[in-house]
């Protein structure tokens, strides 16, 4: 069978669950290897193994780790050359839709961006994406040459499947045009105890209704294992940091349980959470749109749903 690769995921050296959820899907297509840039690569191949990963591509070139996105596209562009793989995926995070897009025109590809499934079809690899801002839902092939595929976290479960884990070291040549742009200082994200938004299996977000006070929409997070987003109106108002935004100028996110409070339901929003398996609504105007989308809706005020909402939570625990 043909390799898919599959770049991995990592901070300082830790597998994300996004990339075992590729792995997974790879393992549809083809024999899925792993490609992993920066370093602790051998440190990581066993647990890349254990999803599936018949190989390990180790790039550790500070040609490549000193600088932003455009080498790691580079870097994929060689190994497609030498290994012709049948797919390249590619987590659907703003890095990884930037790695993509770049290597789709440096190989002459089709590019798939936000693919919530991925299998192999009669004409090749088939996708299915939501679009026009979740207004509907397309299946999709690329048509010319190798296909690139950014996919959606939490689009598929992550499955163990033994394999070899072979690392086998890569030697690249980056070119003047991608050093253009280097990391001169890297600072650790501040640590809020919550899963990462675009990983998360539930999320909960607030939005113009909370006035400001995020509290009763964080303390509802925590009882949950929640992670917290907002709506873009929120982000805007200074309420809540960008990084936390849902949206199509935000993160997209594809949880389990998405739960909007204080949230009208703009599209905007909408395209960014309408994918997620469930998703409940509280909202004190019965009126707002994001009643359309609800599995589950609640009309009343977040300030008094939610803290409730928290203690049968916490009660339920015991």
């Amino acid at each position: 069978m043909s390799e898919v690769l599959v770049l991995v995921d990592h901070a300082d050296g830790v597998v994300r669950k996004s990339t075992f959820e590729l792995l997974t899907l790879a393992r549809r297509l083809g024999d899925p290897s792993a490609v992993f840039v920066g370093e602790g690569g051998e440190a990581a191949a066993e647990s890349l193994a254990r999803y599936g990963a018949a190989k390990v591509y180790v790039v550790a070139d500070p040609d490549v780790t000193a600088y932003l996105v455009a080498p790691q596209a580079e870097v994929l562009a060689q190994l497609v050359e030498q290994v012709s793989p049948a797919a390249v995926l590619v987590p659907a995070s703003s890095v990884g839709k930037e790695v993509a897009a770049r290597l789709a025109v440096k190989t002459g590809s089709g590019l798939i961006t936000d693919a919530v499934d991925v299998r192999a079809g009669g004409e090749g690899v088939e996708t299915t994406q939501s679009v026009f801002a979740g207004s509907y839902t397309v299946t999709a092939t690329v048509t010319r040459g190798t296909p690139i595929i950014a996919v959606k976290p939490n689009s598929a479960t992550p499955e163990e499947a033994s394999a070899a884990g072979e690392v086998v070291p890569v030697e690249v040549s980056i070119s003047d045009a991608a050093k253009a742009a280097r990391i001169t200082d890297t600072q650790p994200k501040k640590a809020t105890g919550r899963p990462e938004l675009t990983e998360a299996a539930i999320v909960v977000s607030g939005g113009r209704g909370t006035g400001g006070d995020f509290g009763p929409v964080e303390a509802f997070a925590d009882s949950l294992g929640a992670a917290v987003g907002a709506s873009r109106a929120a982000v805007d108002a200074g309420w809540y940091p960008h990084s936390n935004q849902v949206g199509q100028t935000g993160k997209q996110v594809s949880p389990q349980l998405y739960v909007a409070a204080g949230i009208s339901g703009a599209i905007q929003h909408r395209a960014g959470m309408q994918t997620s398996k469930t998703i409940v609504a509280v909202n004190k105007d019965e009126e707002a749109p994001i009643f359309e989308l609800v599995d589950f809706g609640v009309v009343g005020d977040l300030f008094n749903v939610l803290p409730q909402a928290t203690e049968a939570v916490k009660a339920a625990k015991g």
